[in-house]
């Protein structure tokens, strides 16, 4: 890649080479070993990519008239679109600054569209970028300026958003994946209050960090390995909480079921969880089951755009008219896509316990049982 000076001076910064210590899928490393890429890299190749398209436009479509300060503008927002990123990505906005706020509460009474790397994942990616950025277009739409692409493309279009789908159904939303960034933002909640003995009582807080930009920048994914080498007693309980990480033990995975009942809150779920084990009768007399030895989570998976397809907000233009923009016609795409694009997907775990591992065993395999039984009954599950 070839990048302009100016957009080298800003990658030698101390803020943008701090992206070298953020990874670009969080925790996802702990399941995918090839997933340890870092949000630096990810930037450098947005920036080329950015730069791609809007070479595109210049070469084919000179009546745009644009500049190179045009040119660089796009380069640059696409290098510096991840400078807000907290440790182990979107942990940190998405599971950790909720859980801290919450956490906060309870003691004065804890799209962009997201990242994609096939590549370091080993996910088959089923769309052609190369081809998108070949047949990008801008034209009018309703007076406005809009990226649209050839019609014959639509396919193409939809499977980038399908690859997006893929990814999160595999990847992002994968199951040990979950409770492993989880678990992590739990730790940083442990650890909020300082990671070094000694430290003042009115130290800056890590969920205060994001008040400036000098304190945020300290804020790495090396917070982690601080916390594991600590020995403060205070960080006990995080340490504790990362050392499961290390050591593999985590809440065991006892389903997952999709929703057919739309809006099913989770508190609600929990609810009926908690009725099904009070009412199971476990077939092995020596396991007993405690509904607040499991925890339910839900998952939602889209396409990009919730319920919609999203196919039908892209533009498109012909060969015959290249200027005039349309949305596709049905015909014109795949009889194979789905009639839905999205879905909800509850999921229980066992919490770890003391016992030996013969023991968990059999509670895991008597929770499976009762998941089964709570899945066949009327409550919207299958």
């Amino acid at each position: 890649m070839e990048l302009h000076l100016l957009l080298v001076k800003i990658i030698d910064t101390p803020q943008f080479q701090r992206l070298r210590h953020i990874k670009q899928l969080g925790g996802k490393y702990l399941v995918y070993p090839g997933a340890s890429h870092n949000r630096f890299e990810h930037s450098l190749g947005v920036a080329y990519l950015a730069g791609c398209l809007v070479k595109t436009f210049h070469d084919n479509q000179p009546e745009l008239k644009i500049t190179k300060q045009d040119f660089l503008c796009v380069q640059i927002a696409g290098l510096c679109h991840d400078l807000g990123h907290g440790p182990v990505s979107h942990v940190f906005d998405g599971l950790f600054i909720p859980k801290a706020k919450q956490m906060k509460q309870s003691k004065c009474l804890p799209d962009d569209i997201p990242e994609k790397d096939c590549h370091h994942l080993g996910i088959q990616n089923s769309f052609d970028h190369q081809r998108l950025l070949k047949f990008a277009r801008v034209c009018k739409v309703n007076g406005r300026n809009r990226i649209c692409f050839r019609d014959k493309e639509a396919d193409n279009v939809y499977e980038m958003f399908r690859t997006r789908y893929t990814l999160h159904r595999q990847a992002y939303q994968h199951k040990i994946a979950n409770i492993i960034e989880d678990m992590l933002a739990e730790a940083l909640v442990r650890a909020d209050r300082d990671l070094h003995e000694g430290k003042p009582k009115d130290m800056l807080m890590i969920s205060e960090a994001i008040k400036t930009a000098e304190d945020y920048s300290k804020l790495t994914d090396e917070i982690f390995e601080k916390i594991l080498s600590s020995t403060a007693d205070n960080l006990r309980e995080a340490r504790d909480i990362l050392i499961k990480i290390v050591r593999r033990k985590l809440p065991k995975f006892v389903g997952e079921a999709r929703l057919t009942q739309k809006n099913t809150s989770k508190e609600e779920l929990t609810e009926t969880w908690k009725t099904a084990v009070e009412k199971y009768k476990p077939t092995d007399p020596t396991v007993s089951l405690n509904a607040e030895d499991f925890s339910v989570y839900v998952v939602d998976l889209d396409h990009g755009m919730k319920d919609k397809n999203p196919i039908e907000y892209v533009y498109f233009y012909s060969k015959k008219k290249p200027n005039e923009a349309f949305p596709i016609k049905d015909y014109q795409l795949s009889s194979f896509l789905p009639k839905r694009f999205n879905e909800e997907l509850v999921r229980v775990y066992c919490k770890r316990s003391d016992g030996n591992e013969e023991e968990e065993k059999k509670k895991v395999e008597e929770a499976e049982k009762c998941f089964q039984i709570w899945c066949n009954s009327k409550f919207g599950l299958y």
